[in-house]
């Protein structure tokens, strides 16, 4: 592999799209493990796409010579004072696109987010300690419903859109 700033953002949004092609075959296969599989390939694409932004994001760092250049993580280098201190058109679109809970962006790194948070148990009201301590549950309930494989598809698709729309403007003519 080269050792050029975009080939490890193109590795990653083809790795994705690994993961997601391998979801699709878990959801249509009969494995007893399917929904491990699918729960793995929801990580493992989260996990790229996020990798992929954060090789956008030192693909802008690259070219302007900002000095977050080697940072770790999309959220050091998404933020205001980041921006402020070194205005580009690419940042600002993203650093806007990742304030705005509502958008696609915003909601990968939020998704992203969730993967390192420990499993959280339904909140319940307090119990009157005269009711009988076993109670009926519904494992059918979801608090909040999993990422789709079309949803994720989608946001790679507008990552990789972003990331060619971005190429244009910071290569040198």
């Amino acid at each position: 592999m080269a050792h050029e700033l975009y080939t490890r953002t193109n590795q990653k949004i083809y790795f994705a799209g690994l993961a997601l092609d391998t979801w699709k075959q878990a959801e249509e296969g009969r494995a007893m493990n399917a929904q491990a599989l699918v729960q793995a390939e929801r990580e493992a694409t989260l996990f790229h796409l996020y990798g992929a932004l954060l090789g956008l994001c030192h693909e802008i760092a690259g070219y302007y010579r900002l000095p977050q250049a080697n940072v770790p993580r999309v959220e050091l280098f998404l933020t205001p004072a980041v921006l402020e201190a070194s205005p580009t058109p690419e940042l600002a679109e993203l650093v806007e696109l990742a304030q705005q809970p509502e958008t696609w962006l915003a909601r990968l790194l939020a998704g992203y987010a969730a993967l390192f948070q420990p499993p959280q148990a339904p909140k319940t009201a307090k119990v009157d300690p005269a009711l009988p301590l076993i109670q009926s549950v519904s494992l059918d309930e979801e608090a909040v419903p999993a990422l789709t494989r079309q949803e994720l598809e989608e946001w790679r698709q507008q990552l990789k859109a972003l990331v060619l729309r971005f190429r244009e403007s910071l290569s040198e003519c």
